[in-house]
This record gives C-alpha cells, structure tokens and sequence, in this order.
C-alpha cells in the first residue's frame, strides 16, 4: 500500500492538490519527464484575507547544487503576466541553505511567500517553475506547473 502511494505522489504528471478553499484552489504537476522526491505544500488555503502563506518544502536533488537559478512564468486566463528570473546559487557567497547541497541529501525548508498580499482579479492562473542547476540554463532539474485558481476578486 506504501509503495503505491509513493508511486502516485512521485510520477510525472500526476497532480497534486496543495489546497482548496471557498475563494482559492491550488495544484502541481511535474512538466518534465523525471520522478521526482519532491513534496510542497502551502498554508492558510485563502487569498482573500491578505495573510502571508507559510510554505514546507522536501525535496531530494539529483544532483549537487552549485549553481541554481529559478525562471517563473505566469500566465493569467490564458495570457502571460509576468516572466522572472533568479540566480539562487552561484557558486560564491550564497544566502540559500540549499546553496552548496549535494546529490541525494535532503532540502527541507519552511518560508513565507508574500505572494498573498497581491490583489489578485478573479480567474485562472497557470505558474511554470523551471529550476537549472547552471548558469547558463541548459541542465534543467525540475519543472513544475501550478495551477492557481481565484473564485473571487482580492481587492
């Protein structure tokens, strides 16, 4: 029963429900092919009372972090918002603890996402999170498809 669980939680494509609330529903899937060891999770399950989420992360690199650099895409109803980028790890002076990890230990970290004091319009998000593990962004590690649904305006 163990190992089923373990199969459905970890195999590419299938989704993950983080949360569902009266005013927001929230989703990942893996966008790439690779079994992932990887869990995340958010909470309070609501957008509309301004609240910062706390975030848990687990996840099990496959190879060391050296280099790491996130790329955010988010699309709203269908066109795209916002394209950001960041360097998390370079190599030199990084502030991340993930920064310097090697291949099979395990990253678990809490933090708060500030992303709740936006004022969000009602409708359907779609956020792609891909993570490199070089600078020049050609070893992708993961990518993640959130899916952030806002059944009512935030303002």
């Amino acid at each position: 029963m163990f190992g089923l669980l373990f199969f459905i939680l970890f195999t590419p494509g299938a989704s993950e429900f983080l949360c569902t609330s009266s005013d927001l529903e929230l989703s990942y899937t893996f966008c790439d092919s690779t079994a992932h060891a990887f869990t995340f999770n958010v909470t309070p399950c609501n957008i509309v009372d301004k609240s910062d989420w706390r975030a848990a992360l687990t996840w099990i690199p496959r190879s060391d972090i050296t280099f790491l650099t996130a790329v955010f895409n988010v699309w709203y109803d269908g066109a795209r918002a916002l394209h950001w980028r960041e360097v998390l790890c370079s190599g030199a002076d990084d502030k991340y603890s993930v920064c310097g990890m090697l291949k099979g230990e395990t990253v678990a970290s809490s933090f708060e996402i500030k992303g709740a004091r936006i004022k969000f319009p009602k409708g359907n998000y779609n956020i792609i999170l891909h993570i490199f593990s070089d600078i020049p962004e050609s070893n992708m590690i993961m990518c993640l498809n959130f899916t952030m649904i806002v059944k009512q305006d935030s303002f």
